[in-house]
C-alpha cells in the first residue's frame, strides 16, 4: 500500500483489522454532520414530530405501542394515517383520477420519461453544454457505472467541436479513481476555458478525490449541504503474495541485474528500491493535488494540506473551507453558467454530451420500464415486512441485471 493522507481509509481494510483513530474521527464527524442535518430536515417539514424517543430509545416506544410500529411512528407524528395499499390507491385516485377498467385502488398514472418529454423545454435558444462525471473515474472507456478518462474527454472535446456552446456545466457524482484519468477528464475540460466558454461544475451527492480533481477545472462549484466532497489525497495499491505462499511451503528465487528487474514481482514481493520508486510517485502526485487545489481555490498550500490528507468533508463544512462555492442543484448551475456567459438563463437551452441510444438499447429500455403503462398499481407487489422484502430481492436483481445490460450497450 502506497499513501499520502493521514484520513485516506479505503486502503486500511488491506492494512488493518480495524478504523485508524484518524479514519474513526473522521466518519464521526462526517455522520454526526448528516444526522443533523436528517434531524434539521425532520423538523422543518414536520415541526410537531416528536423524535427524540423514538432515536434515543426506540424499544421503549414500540413497546409503548403495544409492539405496532406503524402506531409508534403515528404517535411520534412521522405518519399521518395508517392504512394498506388499496387505500391508498383509492385516496390517490379521488385526486389525480381513476383509470377506466381498473380494480379498484388503481389511478392515473404518467411514466416519468412521457412526462418529460410532454414538458420538455423548447430546443431554442443558445446552447449550454452540460457533460457528467458519474461513477468510478477509470482508465481509457467507459464500463458500466464508470466514468472512463477517455470516454468523458471524447465527448466533451466532440462537443466543444460541433455543438457551438456558450458555456459548459459539469456534472459531477464520483468518488474519484484513477489520476491520469482525472487529469484526462480535467484537461479535457480546460479546453473549453482555453475556447472562453465559462465552466460551472455541479456536484451531486458525491465528488471526492478524483471527482474533486475534476472539478477544479471550474469557474465556480455548486454543491448540496449534504455532498460529500474533499478527500484530497492519493494511494495505489498492488497485490503480492509472498507470505501468503510461503505459509504454503511455496518460496521463490532469482538473479537480478538492477533493483528494478523483474519488478514488481508479485509472487516474490517488491525490492525495497521499487517501493521507494511507487511511495515517491504517490507523495508526487498528492503534492500535485495539492498545488491545483491551492492555485483554483485561492489558498495556500499549506492550507491546503492542512485540510486535505484524504479527509472527506460535507458540503456544509467544504463551503466553511471555500472547496465549494455555493449551495445549489444542476438548474442553478445551469443557469449560473447562462450568466456568465452575458445570456438570459431563461432563454438558454441545455445540450447533454453524451452517447446516442442504440436501438437495442431503446428495447431493454422499455423492458426496463414494462409494467408501468397501464395503471396497474394496486397489482403490484408490496414492500411489506422486512421478510416479504428479502423475498422480493430476486426480482430487483433481475432489473439489476437489465440494468446492467442496459450500460454495457450505453458503454
Amino acid at each position: 500500500i502506497y499513501k499520502v493522507g493521514k484520513f485516506k481509509s479505503a486502503v486500511e481494510p488491506y492494512a488493518r483489522a480495524d478504523m485508524s483513530p484518524e479514519a474513526r474521527a473522521a466518519n464521526v464527524a462526517l455522520y454526526d454532520s448528516i444526522f443533523s442535518q436528517w434531524r434539521d430536515g425532520i423538523a422543518k417539514a414536520r415541526p410537531k414530530a416528536r423524535i427524540g424517543d423514538l432515536l434515543t430509545k426506540p424499544d421503549q416506544v414500540v413497546a409503548a405501542a403495544q409492539g405496532d410500529i406503524a402506531k409508534a411512528n403515528v404517535d411520534a407524528g412521522l405518519v399521518d394515517k395508517l392504512g394498506d395499499r388499496l387505500a391508498f390507491g383509492k385516496r390517490v385516485a379521488e385526486i389525480a383520477g381513476a383509470p377506466a377498467n381498473k380494480p379498484a385502488g388503481n389511478f392515473r398514472i404518467i411514466k416519468f420519461a412521457d412526462f418529460v418529454a410532454a414538458h420538455a423545454p423548447a430546443a431554442t435558444g443558445d446552447a449550454i453544454g452540460v457533460i457528467t462525471v458519474a461513477g468510478e473515474i477509470v482508465d481509457g472507456k467507459a464500463g458500466p457505472g464508470t466514468a472512463g478518462g477517455e470516454s468523458v474527454s471524447q465527448l466533451l472535446l466532440k462537443g466543444l467541436a460541433e455543438k457551438k456552446l456558450k458555456a459548459l456545466v459539469v456534472r459531477v457524482d464520483s468518488p474519484g479513481g484513477s489520476v491520469l484519468a482525472s487529469e484526462q477528464i480535467r484537461q479535457a475540460i480546460l479546453q473549453a476555458k482555453a475556447q472562453g466558454l465559462p465552466v460551472v461544475v455541479s456536484m451531486g451527492s458525491l465528488a471526492a478525490s478524483g471527482g474533486y480533481w475534476v472539478s477544479m477545472a471550474s469557474d465556480v462549484i455548486f454543491a448540496q449541504p449534504d455532498t460529500i466532497t474533499g478527500s484530497i489525497g492519493i494511494f495505489g495499491v498492488l497485490p503480492s503474495f509472498e507470505n501468503s505462499l510461503a505459509k504454503l511451503g511455496v518460496t521463490t528465487d532469482g538473479v537480478r541485474t538492477t533493483p528494478l528487474s523483474g519488478q514488481p514481482d508479485v509472487l516474490g514481493g517488491f525490492t525495497p528500491a521499487v517501493d521507494g520508486v511507487l511511495q515517491s510517485g504517490v507523495d508526487q502526485g498528492y503534492r500535485r493535488f495539492v498545488e491545483l487545489v491551492a492555485s483554483q481555490r485561492k489558498l495556500t498550500p499549506q492550507r491546503v494540506d492542512e485540510i486535505g490528507q484524504g479527509r472527506v468533508w460535507i458540503g456544509g463544512i467544504a463551503h466553511q473551507l471555500g472547496l465549494v462555492d455555493r449551495f445549489g442543484g444542476l438548474k442553478d448551475a445551469i443557469d449560473e453558467a447562462a450568466r456568465r456567459a452575458k445570456l438570459d438563463p431563461a432563454k438558454v437551452q441545455a445540450v447533454y454530451l453524451e452517447k446516442s441510444d442504440t436501438g437495442w438499447l431503446r428495447m431493454v429500455a422499455g423492458l426496463l420500464n414494462d409494467g408501468e403503462d397501464g395503471g396497474d398499481w394496486a397489482d403490484a407487489p408490496a414492500g411489506g415486512d422486512a421478510f416479504s422484502r428479502i423475498a422480493m430481492e430476486r426480482r430487483a436483481l433481475i432489473g439489476q441485471a437489465l440494468h446492467d445490460a442496459r450500460g454495457l450497450a450505453a458503454g
